[in-house]
């Protein structure tokens, strides 16, 4: 397939719109080479265009049935497939991810797409809620009064740089903008720009075989934080979906609570997934925990959002063993090509940062990392809790495929290291029924601080299902109430319309008295498939 390194604006294939800007190219982290073609920054015309057709093609979405969506978002999985091998082979150029990898998010990506297009034909989740009128309540007759979710306005998607196909074009958040009824404008990252062409070219295609209005989609191609800033500042941007660093995801809320008309910014962000491993597993399994532990944090080189970047234990013989483990299995741990040079500077700064902290010891991977290669050394830093608890930057992300024990001296210093968390995406307990049972207090504490809680196992893979919530409170995300994995993520881009005493044949479908979807709504608080008597 040929790249043409354009933006696709609406109905148009790459290569029909303006070329008069910036230029930039894609980048093999893994040859250390710049990649063919040139990819060009969208210009202030290309951005009112992409805005004024979906603004457009949100009006018209509106009176589209389920059905339609439904069938777009298949298409769009059909045509990513039909892609074939070129897409898998450019997307490895582009990050130094392999091929196998890619495959499976190539599933995973055309999978959430079919799992939103099941949501959408089955239609409870938007949430149908009617109060029948009662004109003769004392002292005052009851108005009629019913509630559903509708499509909050066109979204504005930032592709994430780790998960080039299932957190990028269309990815989670496109899928689910999409399926809540949204036209969606998706900024590439740069670090993958000929991938995101090739995805945005499916996604056009299928709109086209779907009947879709034109504005449905578009995607802006660029690398500077201004071109980030516009879209997100734009008159007609209603919501904002980013998968990214934390300095990026609070520029861009930052600047859309400061608009005129502030807009909601689900951004996932920071988070170094806590694993707490407590006395009674380190006893059974110091071995098993210390394997999995090297495999979890050196999988995809680091580069997942749930890496577990924090390991706490209490001190004793078991933990002695655990740690010697660990440093033998990082020690012999191979390096790997990260995502691109950026990425892997800031992983040796954060690397260098940390081992530079008073009471810090270091082990990386005894084999040298290749010169012309972008690759990372695996890393495990030792400490205690007291220098851990007197650190802030100890707490921080360093992205990548590194960890921090922690040694607590007792169970209340345990304790104090879980109360002092910020906000992450997962926390992990390694513990025997027993164990459960004497640190009950810190399930209560990790509750408090990350959106998901894994027992007996590790943080890396997350599973796309409707029990799924890959969220947490700040700095994790921006909103701990949403999701950016799983069912759930459709009600981020949707928001409640309540109709009062409206005639029967100007409600919307699923709010009239014959429930003519056959979908789950709450009628005078009961939930039912009834038609309303």
């Amino acid at each position: 397939m040929e790249l043409h390194g354009t933006s696709v604006i609406g109905p148009n294939q790459p290569g029909e719109v303006a070329t008069d800007t910036e230029t930039f190219r894609a980048f093999n982290p893994a040859l250390g080479q710049e990649l063919e073609p040139l990819f060009y920054e969208a210009n202030d015309s290309e951005i009112e265009s992409a805005f004024a057709l979906a603004d457009a093609a949100s009006l018209e979405l509106r009176q589209r049935p389920p059905e339609d969506t439904a069938r777009f978002l298949e298409s769009i999985g059909e045509q990513i497939i039909a892609l074939g091998d070129q897409l898998l082979e450019r997307a490895s150029a582009e990050s130094g991810l392999p091929l196998k990898r890619l495959t499976g998010e190539r599933g995973r990506t055309v999978d959430q797409l079919l799992m939103f297009a099941r949501v959408v034909r089955e239609g409870s989740w938007v949430e149908a809620t009617i109060d029948l009128a009662d004109p003769e309540r004392k002292p005052l007759p009851k108005p009629d009064v019913r509630r559903m979710l509708i499509p909050i306005g066109p979204v504005v998607v930032f592709g994430a740089s780790n998960f080039p196909l299932a957190f990028s074009v269309a990815g989670g958040d496109t899928a689910s903008a999409l399926a809540a009824g949204n036209p969606v404008i998706v900024k590439a990252h740069p670090a993958h720009p000929g991938t995101s062409e090739m995805v945005a070219g499916a996604i056009v295609r299928a709109a086209d075989e779907s009947g879709m209005p034109a504005g449905i989609f578009s995607l802006l191609q660029g690398t500077s934080h201004e071109l980030s800033l516009k879209v997100v500042r734009h008159p007609a941007a209603c919501a904002v979906g980013f998968t990214g660093s934390l300095k990026g995801g609070r520029a861009i809320f930052d600047a859309a609570v400061r608009r005129p008309n502030p807009i909601p910014v689900f951004a996932e962000m920071g988070s170094i997934n806590p694993v707490f491993v407590l006395p009674g597993a380190l006893r059974e399994r110091a071995e098993t925990f210390a394997v999995g532990l090297q495999q979890s944090v050196t999988l995809g080189v680091g580069q997942f959002c749930t890496c577990p970047g924090l390991v706490v234990g209490l001190e004793g013989s078991a933990m002695d063993q655990f740690i010697t483990r660990t440093e033998e299995l990082f020690d012999a741990a191979t390096p790997a090509t990260m995502l691109h040079p950026g990425i892997l500077r800031s992983y040796q700064n954060g690397l260098r940062r940390l081992e530079g902290i008073e009471g810090i010891r270091m082990r990386s991977s005894a084999v040298a990392a290749a010169d012309q290669k972008t690759e990372a050394q695996p890393a495990v830093l030792i400490t205690n809790a007291r220098t851990f608890l007197g650190c802030e930057e100890l707490s921080e992300e360093v992205f990548g495929p590194s960890t921090v024990i922690v040694s607590a001296v007792s169970k209340d210093e345990l304790m104090k290291v879980a109360r002092g968390l910020q906000g992450h995406l997962t926390a992990t307990i390694h513990g025997t029924n027993d164990d459960l049972n004497e640190f009950r207090e810190l399930i209560d504490v990790l509750q408090t601080k990350v959106g998901r809680l894994v027992f007996n196992g590790f943080p890396t893979g997350v599973e796309v299902c409707a029990a799924m919530h890959h969220g947490g409170p700040y700095p994790a995300t921006t909103d701990s109430r949403s999701t950016s994995v799983g069912a759930y993520a459709i009600k981020r881009f949707a928001r409640p319309v309540c109709f009062q005493n409206f005639p029967e044949d100007a409600l919307p479908l699923e709010l009239q008295d014959q429930n003519h979807r056959n979908i789950w709504r709450l009628v005078d608080d009961h939930l039912t498939k009834d038609d309303c008597s």
